[in-house]
């Protein structure tokens, strides 16, 4: 049974597709209006000429609808003006290239040019200058209507705010109703005069030779809102499920994904709505202009109520977002489509209102109510939440803890909801009226922003998961580390936040009375150029150059790895040849990356000069050392002096060059800790490179023996040890030689070579080792150090303790007058001898 009602479901979805196209196919000929041609743009002369017609009608007093009206039209002459600026620069590229082909006019002096080419060069350059002229005049109608686009808004706003002062009598009162009965007849009569004109549109509409039409799209937008939302989402749940990793993600584009889904299965069939009355241009000028405004709303008001759901998510508790429990979020279920009838309802009345135009009254007394029943629904929504949570502590459950936001909110909504009451009993209506539509429009953009909030965190989280498939694709595509993913993730959230925060803050500060058209403008003056001195600043392009900037790095990081995993280990340049080619690659590819960058983005050098003239004064004080070191070491990368892999000393500072960085050269020290050391010092100051010329190491041993000691059994055995030792080379060959020979003994001096520095100090252990044990075994005994006594004779008490140097401590005594006297009585006898006064 399930599975007939999905085929059965899918067949109605089908169906509600094919009939619109079904009912255009069997409509009568001669009536379709449609064409392929697109629409001229008009002149430049003509959209001057709107512009100035523009201007005298809002010169003087006039109303909002017709100051809006007014914008909506400044803002389509500013987009055509646009387009039509962007269509006449390629002819005046293609003029220039023409000229350029036919080269510059010749010298005084010089043979003159064929005729043909002369007029034709004339006939150019005019077409040029014309061309020229009419994009300077373009850009200045561009200009003039952004400004008459201000203008119109500033008048709005100031209308609004006198109208928000202003206080009318009070719902309370006898004239209020006084007043509203006096004006209905009339409002009846204009309210009669359009109900006739809907009624014969329909029934023009109803005719034979139009009915297949209507009717087909009657069928379709009722099963598009009923079945088709319902199979969509169906589809997009188990899509989901099976294709979208576990976790926070699922929830939140499911969450917009309702949203979206509502709001265009309700669009979509309220345009059909539309198209099945007006297929063949029913309707006149004024109803087609309501009719395509209520399309809007249903597309506004479709997308509130389908948010609401989104996020309630009242049939899958696993999958709501907000941290609502079950009760609470069965307690608001009713309010998204509550609010969004209530909008829509009342927003049908005031443009019925300004169509007919309806009394002040009668505007005044359905604000007034809307106001009232607007903040009445929030009230309830509001107590009802608060009685959830009431439930929950009754319970005994602890309710989840609110943030600050949540409460701030909570809070400014009651305190609106109280304002807007009682601005409505005190008179004061347009004020009420304003607080329920801004409290309805700050709501709806909280909830999409958090929603769209958790959407981008859970994106990026599942996107640059290093456990995840993506995540773990990026590590062994580009070798990227687990850790740089995450901090990766971290930086597009917090970017990401803040354009939607953003976004979000200027769209809730909108003026009163915003519509759709306003909403687009104010969205697209986010992503417009904006000017910073000479240098213009467009967020689009900007976008593009970090992409551009972005995937030049990674282009420059595959070469480098390229480069240093297959190209290089395959020559015969030495370790720091690589280390310096790759460098230099990775620096020259960032300077093209960014100058690619640069001019995708439509910054030119010159515009930012001013930027580096300035930048120049912080260079010649604050960033000066830091420049020498960066030019330092392009010059330590180029000449080579110090490489990586080299033995170097300086000052203080001995051991092996690990990396040399734009700015400072790693030094890695014999206990494994690194120095940092700047790159001018290593230009500037003395260096001792040991492996530059020759990176053999030398292990020096010198042996003190006695003067009866076989010196050449010694010199065999040393020598039999170096030879057999592998670190020691064989070329250069070891030496021994007898380096001293006096009356304290002999000294014995070997000297051998190894492949590198850092291997002569575990070579010289291992050599002594082994010459130790066998001059042991070979019972050749060294010279060992004699000790000196000093005995310096002092009168002291008795019983105190002489001074006494310890033998250890003292050299061996060579001399007889050195020697103790045999008639002193010994150290440890106990007996103090008498010592001589000091002289």
């Amino acid at each position: 049974m399930p599975i007939l009602l999905k085929y059965f479901s899918l067949w109605l979805f089908a169906l509600a597709i094919s009939l619109p196209l079904y009912a255009q196919d069997t409509a009568p000929p001669g009536n379709d209006t449609s064409t392929n041609d697109t629409p001229a743009l008009p002149t430049a002369d003509q959209l001057s000429a709107q512009l100035d017609q523009i201007t005298k009608t809002i010169t003087g007093k006039v109303d909002d609808a017709t100051l809006a009206d007014s914008r909506s039209q400044v803002i389509v002459i500013q987009q055509q003006a646009d387009r039509l600026g962007a269509a006449l620069t390629p002819q005046s590229d293609n003029l220039k290239a023409k000229l350029l082909v036919l080269g510059p006019t010749p010298e005084k002096g010089a043979p003159a040019e064929a005729p043909e080419m002369k007029d034709q060069r004339r006939e150019l350059g005019k077409a040029k200058a014309d061309l020229d002229a009419q994009v300077k005049q373009i850009a200045l109608i561009s200009q003039e209507a952004a400004r008459l686009s201000t203008q119109i808004a500033s008048m709005r706003r100031d209308q609004f705010e006198t109208k928000l002062a202003s206080r009318t009598a009070t719902p309370l009162s006898g004239e209020f109703w006084s007043a509203l009965i006096h004006n209905i007849g009339d409002d009846n009569e204009r309210l009669r005069d359009l109900g006739r004109s809907v009624a014969s549109a329909l029934a023009q509409a109803w005719q034979p030779a139009y009915r297949g039409a209507l009717l087909g799209y009657l069928i379709a937008a009722l099963l598009l809102v009923s079945a088709g939302r319902l199979l969509l989402e169906r589809a997009l749940l188990k899509l989901s499920t099976i294709k979208m990793p576990s976790g926070r993600l699922r929830r939140s584009a499911m969450a917009l994904a309702v949203a979206l889904i509502t709001a265009l299965t309700v669009g979509v069939a309220a345009q059909l709505l539309y198209l099945a009355i007006n297929t063949h241009d029913l309707l006149d000028a004024d109803l087609e202009i309501l009719a395509k405004s209520l399309v809007m709303l249903a597309w506004f008001c479709a997308f509130l109520a389908g948010l609401g759901r989104g996020l309630l998510s009242v049939a899958r508790p696993t999958w709501r977002l907000p941290n609502l429990s079950d009760d609470a979020a069965e307690q608001l279920r009713p309010f998204p489509w509550l609010l969004a009838a209530a909008t829509a309802i009342f927003v049908l009345i005031e443009r019925v209102n300004s169509s007919i135009g309806a009394s002040l009254t009668i505007g005044v007394a359905t604000n007034g109510l809307n106001a009232l029943i607007v903040s009445g629904l929030v009230a309830a929504l509001l107590f009802r939440l608060g009685r959830a949570r009431r439930a929950l502590l009754a319970a005994g459950e602890e309710p989840a803890k609110r943030p600050l936001w949540v409460g701030l909110l909570v809070g400014a909504a009651f305190v609106t909801v109280a304002l807007c009451w009682l601005s409505v009993i005190s008179g004061y209506i347009a004020f009420a009226y304003f607080l329920a539509r801004q409290m309805m429009w700050t709501g709806l953009v909280v909830c999409t922003l958090y929603l769209l909030l958790h959407l981008v965190d859970d994106v990026l989280e599942a996107l640059f998961d290093p456990h995840g498939r993506s995540g773990q694709r990026m590590q062994e595509a580009f070798g990227v580390a687990p850790n740089r993913l995450e901090q990766t993730a971290t930086v597009l959230s917090g970017v990401l936040r803040c354009v939607l925060l953003l976004m979000a803050l200027s769209f809730v500060v909108m003026p009163f009375h915003t519509d759709p058209s306003d909403i687009l403008s104010r969205a697209t003056q986010l992503f417009t150029a904006q000017s910073l001195g000479n240098l213009k600043i467009a967020p689009a392009s900007l976008a593009q150059g970090i992409l551009v900037f972005a995937l030049g790095l990674l282009i420059i990081r595959l070469i480098k790895s390229w480069l240093t995993d297959q190209l290089l280990p395959r020559t015969e340049l030495d370790l720091g040849m690589k280390n310096s080619i790759t460098t230099l690659f990775g620096y020259v590819g960032g300077v093209l990356a960014m100058l690619l960058a640069l001019a995708t983005a439509e910054v030119s050098l010159q515009s930012i000069a001013w930027i580096a003239s300035a930048l120049s004064v912080g260079i010649g004080f604050g960033l000066q050392a830091i420049v020498q070191n960066f030019i330092s070491g392009l010059i330590l990368l180029a000449e080579r002096p110090v490489k990586v892999g080299d033995w170097v000393s300086i000052g203080d500072v001995e051991g092996d060059v690990r990396r040399i960085n734009v700015r400072a050269t790693e030094i890695q020290l014999g206990d494994r800790s690194t120095v940092i050391v700047p790159n001018s010092q290593l230009i500037t100051q003395n260096v001792r490179n040991v492996t530059l010329a020759n990176a053999l190491g030398r292990v020096q041993i010198k042996l003190p023996m006695p003067l009866d000691t076989d010196a050449s059994k010694t010199r065999q055995l040393v020598m039999t040890t170096f030879n057999e030792h592998a670190s020691v080379l064989d070329n250069p060959a070891p030496s021994v030689t007898l380096d001293q020979l006096d009356a304290s003994g002999m000294v014995f001096v070997a000297t051998g070579y190894v492949r590198s520095p850092r291997d002569v100090g575990g070579t010289k252990s291992d050599l002594l080792f082994e010459i130790l044990q066998r001059l042991r075994d070979a019972e050749l005994s060294m010279s060992s150090p004699q000790a000196m006594v000093i005995h310096r004779r002092s009168r002291t008490k008795a019983g105190a303790t002489p001074n006494v140097i310890p033998k250890a401590l003292l050299p061996a005594a060579t001399d007889a007058h050195d020697k103790p006297d045999a008639s002193e009585p010994p150290l440890d006898s106990g007996h103090t001898p008498p010592v001589k006064p000091n002289r």
